[in-house]
């Protein structure tokens, strides 16, 4: 009889162990800080029943392997998909001196008072850079108005 009673709390106790193991939520949590701490940036981590996804933009396969054995080093943590970190383009090369640069801005639409430009800039090889620019259109006579209000 009390072997059957022993045998029976074992088991009980190694239910109660195995239900309070960490949940999703804290591997997340936990992954999210290991990460950090290894100063791996550019990682979105997602844990579902235990299996760690990463996300994100890394700048080289180094970064990319450290983040995928951080998250492995996890307690919890049973698998990790890197398949969704994406390597950064490499930057394209310097134009040639004496090379002819062309720049290019497309009017993009309003942003509340703002106007909304893309930018690029092109060499013979290809573009070079893009972004975004936003410009507000003042009227001279209004310009200059404050301005004297200022001056005095």
């Amino acid at each position: 009889m009390k072997v059957k009673y022993l045998y029976v709390l074992a088991i009980v106790a190694a239910l109660m162990m195995a239900a309070c193991g960490k949940n999703d939520s804290d591997l997340q949590k936990a992954a999210s800080s290991k990460l950090a701490a290894d100063n791996v940036s550019g990682v979105t981590v997602a844990v579902k029943d235990g299996n760690a996804t990463l996300t994100g933009e890394v700048a080289d396969i180094t970064v990319k392997t450290k983040a995928e054995a951080s998250v492995k080093g996890v307690e919890g943590i049973k698998s990790v998909d890197a398949s969704g970190l994406k390597l950064k383009p490499l930057p394209p090369a310097p134009t040639p001196m004496g090379a002819q640069v062309t720049a290019t801005a497309r009017y993009a639409g309003r942003e509340g008072k703002l106007f909304l430009f893309e930018v690029s800039v092109a060499d013979p090889a290809g573009e070079v850079g893009s972004g975004w620019h936003k410009r507000a259109i003042v009227s001279n006579e209004r310009l200059q108005q404050g301005a004297a209000k200022r001056v005095g």
